[in-house]
Formats: C-alpha cells, structure tokens, sequence
C-alpha cells in the first residue's frame, strides 16, 4: 500500500505559517522567562536532585513526543555513529551544565546574574562562530561585541561575586549550540540524546537519594507533580522553538530571543527583590546597546540577501 503523499512545508512567506511560527517562539521564550517562578516552588528538593528529576521526566516527555507524533528515528544511526557520539556526549555535558547552573543560580536568589547571562549568550555565539567556525563578523558584530564586552567589565567592577554565575550560563549554552551544530540531530531527537546520555547519572543519583532517605519525590502529591512538571516544561519550549525556527525570518528568532531574559530581569528585580547597583544598571545598559547594534547588523545583511 503506497504512503499518501506529504503535506508541502511550511514557508517563512506564509502569513498564516507566520503567525503560528510567531506564536509559538513568543510561548517557547515567555516560558523559558518565567522560568525561575517554578525552581523555589520545588524546595527543599536541592538544585542537584531537581536536575536529576529535570533529565529524566524531560526524557519522557520527549520520547512520548515522538511517539504520538509520528517523528521518523532515521536520524538516530547517524547521530549514534563514531564520528557523532563525541559530540553528543559534549552537547550531554554541556547541556547538564546549564541547567544545574541555572536551577542553583535561581534558588540562591541570582535571577538577575542569569539573565544577564542569556542577554549575553547571542553574543558569545558570534565570537565562537568566527573561532571555532572561520565566520566573518561584520562591522556591526565587532562594534556589538565591544560595547556587549566593556558591559560585563563595568558589572564585574563592583559585582565581580556574581558574573561567574551569568559567563558559565553564557559560555556552556554558547558551547552547547556549537556543538549541536555538529551533532546534526533535530531539535526533539537532540534533546532525546542529550538526556539519554545523562539519564544513568540522574536514575543513580535518584536511587541513592532514596536509599538514604533524602529524597524529596515523595513529599506531597504536588512536590512529586511539580518534579515531574519541570522536566515537562523542559521539552514543550524547546518543541514551540523548532516550529518557530522554521516559519520564521533569522532576524525575528534573534529579536524573541531576548524576551526570556529581559522576563528573568523583571522578576528578579519584582518577585524575587534582587538589589540592582547604578554600575550594574550601566553595564546592562551597554549589553542591551550591543545586543541592539547586533541585531540590526543581522537585519541588515538579511536585506541584502
């Protein structure tokens, strides 16, 4: 029995894909920014053993994913080959990095060190496409980065105790894309990796937490809800992500990307109290104007072509 035939994709020229395309990277960032609201909701459980539950139910929730909808698995031979592993086990790492990071930045009150991180990250992936992939930066991407960099050095001035916090999230989430680039898994199949590879640390860590009575899985209905919701929470933006990537122009990926952090800044300023110093303020005054000039350098050679 023939297969019927595939639907036409999806094109960047449609309206409608558009503004499905728009909705969906608008709900992917506005989850990722509100974020740090979830994390304190799972105390006393430790950054450690909220990680290890955020691998494993994201692995779940990923692999069901791909179930009910049918995704073809051809790419998982390829992407399992010798030449590929490596950098799926560096995207693994990397990836485990972040989120630890960032769940350990978030419970300890540091909500405005992370985003600062995210707002610097699209800037880091300049610096590493022109080092580690020979890519020509444009007059607007030099000039970007400069003023992106002497931000962070007026933070570090009086704030040096947390710009540990916002470079280690900028640079393994930086890393972590260079790395993807040569991984070559779709967005849902790399995730399914990535948390594979992870999954024996998370069950082991789990288990000995519960053979030494220090879990907290099994506190309250709602605390072993929310555990589980974490790691759900971990696919759903990442899955709204890849289908605004494809329906959307580069230049508007770029400008969304900034809606997580400057959501991450509000509520660390508002929900979580954080005191915001005058240098501090400059410095992410100078990142923002990098961040600007970057994109429109982006916008401007999409133009062109």
């Amino acid at each position: 029995m023939s297969q019927p035939p595939a639907p036409p994709a999806p094109t960047a020229s449609d309206p409608a894909e558009r503004s499905r395309g728009l909705a969906a990277g608008v709900g992917a960032y506005a989850i990722w920014g509100f974020f740090p609201l979830l994390f304190p909701a799972l105390k006393p459980a430790e950054p450690l053993e909220i990680l290890a539950h955020r691998v494993i139910w994201s692995l779940v929730a990923v692999t069901l994913t791909l179930v009910v909808l049918r995704h073809s698995w051809a790419w998982l031979r390829p992407a399992l080959s010798r030449e590929r592993l490596p950098w799926v086990l560096a995207a693994g790492g990397l990836i485990g990095v972040n989120w630890l990071t960032y769940i350990a930045a978030v419970n300890s009150n540091h909500v405005v060190e992370a985003s600062l991180g995210y707002f610097i990250n699209p800037l880091v992936n300049i610096v590493l496409g022109v080092v580690l992939f020979g890519e020509r930066m444009t007059r607007g991407g030099r000039l970007g980065t400069l003023l992106a960099a002497f931000g962070v050095g007026v933070i570090a001035w009086q704030n040096w105790s947390g710009l540990w916090i916002s470079l280690l999230l900028a640079f393994s989430f930086g890393l972590y894309g260079a790395v993807k680039k040569r991984a070559t898994a779709p967005a849902l199949g790399g995730l399914f990796l990535e948390s594979a590879v992870l999954l024996p640390a998370a069950l082991g860590y789990w288990a000995w937490l519960a053979a030494t009575g220090a879990s907290h899985f099994d506190d309250s209905p709602a605390q072993s809800g929310l555990l589980v919701l974490a790691g759900v929470l971990t696919a759903v933006p990442l899955w709204l992500f890849a289908l605004a990537a494809k329906r959307l122009p580069f230049g508007v990926v770029g400008v969304l990307q900034y809606l997580g952090p400057t959501i991450q800044l509000v509520l660390g300023i508002t929900v979580f109290g954080q005191h915001v110093t005058a240098s501090y303020w400059v410095g992410l005054v100078l990142v923002w104007a990098g961040s600007v000039v970057y994109l429109r350098s982006v916008l401007a050679r999409a133009r062109l072509r």
